[in-house]
């Protein structure tokens, strides 16, 4: 199989999975539940919610200008969840595929100097 051929075949099947994970940030999130996720039931059942840091490190961040936990500030409720989610998968998606194309870059170039003999043509 020709190094085009795989390519695109790579280049697909990323795209179908951006997409598919698009789909359901978009679309699937505003049914998410609103009940307190893992660490806040916990201090609600445990009754230590009002003992949480009002200064927190998180609120100087610059992201906490925009995003307001599961959702963006200052548009519709209705669409600021899927907005968030939309942000959120692309933001992973733009770290992880950097992270892929640097630590793909670094293995070729030490692979390169390595010089293994190709031996596939002597079956």
């Amino acid at each position: 199989m020709s190094d085009n051929i795989k390519r695109s075949r790579n280049r697909a099947f990323v795209i179908a999975g951006l997409g598919v994970a698009l789909l359901i940030a978009i679309f699937i999130s505003p049914f998410a539940s609103q009940n307190p996720d893992g660490l806040d039931r916990v201090a609600q059942d445990l009754k230590f919610e009002d003992r949480a840091i009002e200064d927190a490190p998180a609120r100087k961040l610059p992201f906490f200008a925009v995003f307001d936990e599961y959702a963006v500030r200052g548009v519709p409720e209705s669409v600021a969840t899927p907005l968030a989610g939309l942000v959120g998968t692309l933001a992973t998606f733009g770290l992880a595929w950097g992270m892929g194309k640097l630590l793909v870059r670094n293995s070729d170039s030490s692979s390169d100097s390595s010089s293994i003999p190709d031996n596939s043509d002597r079956y």
